[in-house]
């Protein structure tokens, strides 16, 4: 079935917490009619090349013959303190000594908060082990590569949510299950990936949880986004497929884009969009995103320079 937009700026492999190789992400994206499709991995660069038939290819050549024009990015994840501030980068110099430390230290931060969080559980009655976490439902991971919401995944196969939606609202809105992973801050993120010559977008805004606390004072959603933006925000995702994840307010997945737009075009943001898909129907997910459930028309698309200039050469 073809796409509902041609255009994705949002979405996962298995380098991260996608269940698609980077092969099998682009061969779908050809079958769903994609023109333009982003690999955004969280917290990992963008792979440079694939392998297919024993015979290593550059990845944007790949996707051209396959009809798909490839954007290469990466979802960073940021402040401790504020659940779902994630930041889509595109256009940097993927070489840069920065991303050596920010793997480096996401991959830390990761493995002791996430087996904490697995004890937790297990102490709250809904046992789980680390083993289990890493099986990751027959797409087995190295402890690098574990994504918090394969801890959801779980709870949901177990039975102890209705699925990882669910999972994760029951532990954002359960203090005895918090466990805080040190993550960089936005306005650093912001600064470092300027510095390599990169664009910033923010995803999926209203899953930010509000009240924000934000250096010590609760401040709304749209107060945190304005200090994003005076500290440089490039762009923010308007259309998303909020009503196929774990957001938990009031308004429609069009309303929000509304709100989104009417808010931001006139401060001259990049407008974005996308379907954060992670192949989670392999995985048994009911209902899952697709590639292009969400995302631009081609016209959206191309009246954006700034998104135009990242197509590849």
């Amino acid at each position: 079935m073809l796409a509902n937009y041609p255009c994705d700026l949002h979405g996962h492999t298995n380098r991260s917490d996608g269940s698609d190789t980077p092969v099998e992400f682009i061969l779908h994206a050809e079958e769903r009619g994609m023109k333009i499709a982003a690999i955004t991995d969280h917290d990992i660069r963008p792979p440079a090349t694939v392998t297919v038939d024993g015979v290593e290819e550059d990845i944007l050549v790949f996707a051209k013959k396959h009809g798909v024009q490839l954007l290469r990015g990466i979802e960073i994840s940021c402040e401790t303190h504020v659940e779902d501030t994630h930041l889509v980068c595109f256009g940097c110099d993927w070489n840069a000594p920065y991303f050596d430390r920010l793997e480096a230290s996401v991959i830390e931060s990761k493995i002791g908060s996430f087996k904490k969080l697995v004890e937790k559980l297990t102490e709250a009655g809904m046992p789980m082990t680390w083993d289990e976490v890493l099986g990751n439902n027959g797409y087995p991971v190295k402890p690098e590569m574990v994504q918090k919401k394969m801890i959801f995944e779980l709870m949901g196969r177990k039975g102890y949510t209705k699925d990882w939606q669910s999972a994760k609202l029951f532990i954002k809105q359960s203090p005895n299950l918090a466990v805080a992973r040190e993550k960089p801050t936005a306005k650093s993120v912001l600064q470092e990936i300027h510095r390599i010559g990169g664009i910033v977008i923010m995803a999926h805004p209203h899953l930010v949880v509000e009240p924000v606390s934000y250096e010590g004072r609760s401040i709304s959603r749209r107060e945190y986004i304005d200090i994003l933006i005076d500290a440089g925000l490039d762009g923010i995702e308007a259309r998303y497929t909020y009503d196929k994840t774990s957001y938990g307010g009031g308004m429609t997945p069009e309303a929000i884009e509304k709100e989104v737009k009417e808010l931001y075009v006139p401060r001259g943001l990049i407008i974005s969009a996308g379907s954060d898909y992670h192949a989670d129907g392999k995985k048994g997910v009911k209902n899952p995103r697709d590639i292009g459930d969400r995302g631009l028309t081609m016209e959206e698309f191309m009246a954006e320079k700034r998104l135009v200039a990242l197509l590849p050469k």
